[in-house]
């Protein structure tokens, strides 16, 4: 199957820094791809520019077609990227009737998107009154109007409670299982885990990956070995003389710098050390995510 959104050669790079440089990639349908980078990545600015949104090289096409092609573009492609580009004092229903009248479809749909995300009992609420929680949602109730085949998220499960995030986990996937082609950048890794089949990850405004996620984790995962023990103190003490990296996360419990459970074992049996549990601990995307990010990272907090 061949990708239906094709972003080639995205740049624009600011004064002060940020932006993206030569970044191209491919989205395919049917699955829902993640949009990872750190805080300054550039992934608002490349989301800008597939879209047209922002003036700087490069083109992307969904279907073989830039955005400022399509003929109809709302029945297209579904663009979600500020929760609160929505004037206050408009209610729900108001702001999306001013959306489907401007993209010619009909007032009936209105009611539909209000219901399939949620909303349907405070469509004549307004805006203002909304949590950001609910204005995702009507964010995404704007994005999903046309019935498109594209879809773009900028952080579309951002201030939802679990049981939301929970409901578009599931909600997008539905929608990628019906072929549709769902570009969802996200912070929330734990989340984009259970979310995403593929990965689209830049760093400096740079593509540092692209592919399915299980292949990035594999990638920049690690593996150590996790013993629990009652003589933590002397078990450290002996495994250390060996060569090995350990360090003590929580009290009787040590993390060992190997993947190899059985030259932990032999170690503690001539220590004399009782293991009451000794388990293999492997990375997962956050821990790779980071991994693959690390010389990248614009704003790095001080730890103690």
């Amino acid at each position: 199957m061949s990708a239906a959104i094709v972003a080639a050669g995205l740049d624009k790079r600011y004064r002060n820094g940020g932006g993206v440089e030569n970044l191209s990639f491919a989205v395919r349908p049917g699955v829902v791809t993640g949009f990872l980078g750190p805080n300054g990545a550039g992934k608002s600015t490349a989301i800008k520019l597939m879209l047209g949104l922002a003036h700087g090289g490069g083109q992307t096409t969904f279907g073989g077609r830039t955005y400022a092609q399509l003929d109809d573009p709302l029945r297209t492609v579904g663009v979600f990227l500020e929760a609160g580009a929505v004037h206050p004092a408009r209610t729900a229903a108001a702001h999306l009737r001013m959306i489907a009248a401007g993209g010619g479809l009909s007032a009936s749909r209105v009611h539909e998107v209000l219901a399939i995300v949620g909303l349907e009992s405070v469509a004549d609420k307004a805006a203002g009154q909304f949590s950001l929680g609910m204005k995702q949602r009507l964010g995404l109730a704007a994005a999903l109007l046309g019935d498109p085949e594209y879809l773009i998220l900028d952080e579309p499960a951002n201030g939802l409670d679990p049981e939301g995030v929970r409901w578009i986990r599931r909600f997008l996937r539905g929608l990628a299982a019906e072929g549709r082609t769902v570009f969802a950048s996200s912070h929330l890794l734990g989340e984009m885990s259970q979310l995403a089949d593929d990965l689209i990850v830049i760093g400096d405004g740079r593509l540092l990956s692209a592919g399915p996620m299980t292949e990035f984790v594999e990638r920049h995962s690690f593996s150590d070995v996790v013993v629990r023990t009652a003589q933590a103190a002397a078990l450290q003490v002996a495994l250390t003389r060996t060569g090995l990296r350990v360090s003590q996360e929580q009290p009787g419990e040590l993390v060992v710098g190997t993947a190899d459970t059985e030259v932990v074992a032999e170690v503690a049996a001539r220590a004399g050390v009782a293991v009451r549990e000794l388990f293999v601990r492997r990375s997962g995307l956050e821990e790779a995510f980071l991994a693959a990010t690390a010389g990248s990272v614009r704003h790095r907090g001080a730890t103690s």
